[in-house]
Parts: structure tokens; sequence; C-alpha cells
């Protein structure tokens, strides 16, 4: 174990609103030892973005870690050439040209119809009956798997990451995750023989052509599940409170003036919808003054490095003049997130804007709550138009 100092927390305060803590963490302790989550927390942003790119000590080979034991080892869990082999494998599904060839127009069209379903209702949960379906739908195109059902998909993510985060060792976590990937594994099934017989450039497809083994396939799918859903979803939903919480802000992107990005980039830097990312010591280290020893399980804080005062200028505050260049929120280095031209256009260029054009007199209907510090988002956002 490494020799950090000890920093104790109140889990479930901590999931409440983790940002108290990881502020005391960067001030006091940057690096700390959490004993209710068994690992050493890095919390600047500069320790996690330099840090983050030396594989040879924090490795992404978890053969323990539990989205490993739990989906599989995907491309996320590995490194090097074995990483890289994974990444240029589906690259062409998530490529800038891709997205903007074949996703994009199939995102606005599943938009348009959430949207049509929504528009005489008069108000709802935007992320339960907005952005939950969007995610869903978008997910379903890139996965190939168009036999799930956007609630299926929202499901099963949800509880794969909740398993990925079950560092407390609930059994019952643990049995709904498996019960989630065996559920994901039987769309599997059922869709490569259509698939294989009319390729298109779904993960799916474009998985099988490039010869990756079937235990690869599945586990690259379930990865994309799980970060796929929950985090556009969260989002989506939650760009969309951090801009009616802020009327100057939302006037200053209807008008033109910021792009929609910008602001989905923003609201993800404050509340960063992946929080941590987990690394494995494969070797001896000397961090500042903790020496991490092999096997040490090592947290990389997103969400506190995003909120780094010594790097932005308003780190606790929505702020769309803010500097965000040095945000790590896709990650800093060989594991930047390969999703993110996509998460850009289903978001900024599509769910955003349609959701602002249908319902120009969209308006809270009371407090969003959120929840989360591994991955963190709304749970509600009520709104009436």
């Amino acid at each position: 174990m490494s020799n950090a100092p000890v920093y104790e927390i109140d889990p479930q305060a901590f999931w409440a609103d983790p940002y108290p803590d990881l502020k005391r963490m960067r001030t006091d302790c940057p690096v700390a030892f959490v004993p209710q989550l068994g690992a050493t927390l890095l919390t600047r942003r500069d320790d996690i973005f330099v840090n983050e790119k030396k594989i040879d000590v924090f490795s992404s080979d978890q053969p323990e870690g539990l989205m490993t034991v739990l989906m599989g080892q995907n491309m996320m869990r590995k490194d090097g050439d074995a990483h890289m082999a994974d990444r240029k494998a589906i690259f062409p599904t998530i490529s800038p040209k891709t997205v903007q060839q074949v996703w994009t127009a199939q995102f606005r069209a599943a938009a348009e119809k959430v949207l049509d379903g929504l528009a005489a209702q008069g108000g709802c949960d935007l992320v339960r009956d907005y952005a939950m379906p969007v995610s869903g739908e978008a997910l379903k195109s890139i996965t190939g798997l168009s036999n799930m059902t956007a609630a299926e998909m929202d499901r099963v993510s949800q509880g794969m990451i909740d398993g990925c985060a079950n560092y407390a060792g609930d059994p019952d976590v643990e049995a709904n995750c498996h019960a989630c990937t065996a559920a994901i594994d039987a769309c599997i099934d059922e869709m490569i023989p259509a698939k294989d017989a009319a390729p298109d450039m779904s993960l799916l497809s474009v998985q099988r052509r490039a010869g990756l083994s079937e235990g690869q396939v599945r586990a690259n799918i379930k990865l994309a599940i799980s970060g796929g859903q929950n985090e556009p979803r969260d989002a989506i939903a939650g760009t969309a409170w951090a801009l009616l919480s802020h009327p100057e802000a939302l006037a200053r992107v209807r008008s033109g003036e910021v792009e929609w990005k910008h602001a989905f980039e923003e609201y993800a830097r404050w509340i960063s919808p992946i929080g941590m990312s987990p690394r494995r010591v494969a070797r001896r280290y000397l961090l500042d003054d903790v020496t991490f020893e092999p096997e040490d399980r090592v947290f990389l804080m997103f969400g506190s490095g995003n909120r780094d005062a010594a790097v932005f200028a308003n780190p606790d505050r929505f702020d769309l003049d803010q500097d965000i260049s040095a945000a790590i929120t896709f990650g800093a280095g060989p594991h930047f997130c390969a999703g993110a031209w996509a998460a850009r256009a289903l978001i900024g260029d599509v769910a955003l804007p349609m959701l602002f054009e249908r319902f120009p007199n969209l308006s809270l209907a009371g407090e969003g709550r959120f929840g989360g510090w591994a991955f963190r988002g709304p749970l509600e956002v009520r709104v009436t138009w």
C-alpha cells in the first residue's frame, strides 16, 4: 500500500457531493489514501495529466479489477500495443468522418421522434423522458444492437456502472451486473447473423470484420454501453439544467454568441460525468513524497482535476467565459475517450439545440438532484414548457 496520508470520507456524503472533500484533498493532501475506497486518489489536475500517460507505472491492465471481472477485458483495460490494436479496430465506427456522415442524421431522427412524443405533455423529467431515450437510441445505432430498447439500454448500462463502482462489494449489485451483461450477450447473439449478412458501420459489425475475437467484441460493446449511455444521458440533462439555471448563459447560447458544444464542455468540466478512472500500480514509484507499491489501486480523479483552482479561474462555477482548454473531461493520455466525437455531436449538435428549439419556453419545475462521484449526473431534472 502507498504511504500517502490517510483521508477519511463519509461514503454517502461523498456520493451526494464529493466536491468539498476533493477540494480539501487538493489543498491538504493532493495524493491521499481513502480507506473507504481502498485506493490512493490523485486529485490535482496536473498530477493526473502527467501521470495518466505513464502506463508503465499506472496501468490500465487490471486483471482483478471490477470492470475486467464483470465485463471482460475491454480496450479500456489494456495498455500499449494491445490497447492500440483494439482502438484501431473500432475507429471506423467512431471516427469524426463516420460520426458526421452516418450517425448524426440518425441522432437527429431519434431526437425528433422523442420530442414529438413529448410535445403534448407540457412538461417532463429531462433525464428519464428525453436524455435517456435520445442517448439510448443513439447507442443502439452505434453498437448495432437495434434489438434492444432504449430503456433496456439504460437499464443494462446502469447495472454495469453500478457494478464497476461496487467497491463495497454488495452482492446484490454484483448479481444485477452479471444479469445485465448476460442480457447484452443475448442481444449480441441475436444480431450477429444480421450484421454478418449486411455489414454496416456499427461497433458489432466493424469489430467482426476486423477479426477481433468473440470475447473482445463482446467486452468492447459492453464498454461502449457502460459509458456511452449514462454519460451522454447525464450530460444532455445536466447541461440543459445548467443553462436553465443560468438564464444569461442560455441567452448567449441561443443568440449564437456561444456554441452549444461549448456549453456542454463547460458543464462537463464543472460536473464531470466521468469523475474517476482506476489504475493498477505496475512498479514501485515515487510521486512527491508518496511511494506507490506494485498492485496498489489508484484513482485518477478527473472530477477533482477539472475543479483545480490552480488551473481554472472559476473552478466551482458554470462559466461560459472559462478557459477550458486544460480540462481533462475525456481523459489526458492514450485512453482519451474514443467516443468523444460521437458525444460532442449527439449532445452539442443535436440533443441540446433541438430541445431548446422545440420548446422555446422551457423552464425548470423544481431543483435538479445530482449524485455520484465515480460517475456523476442529475437524478432528475423536471421542466415545463
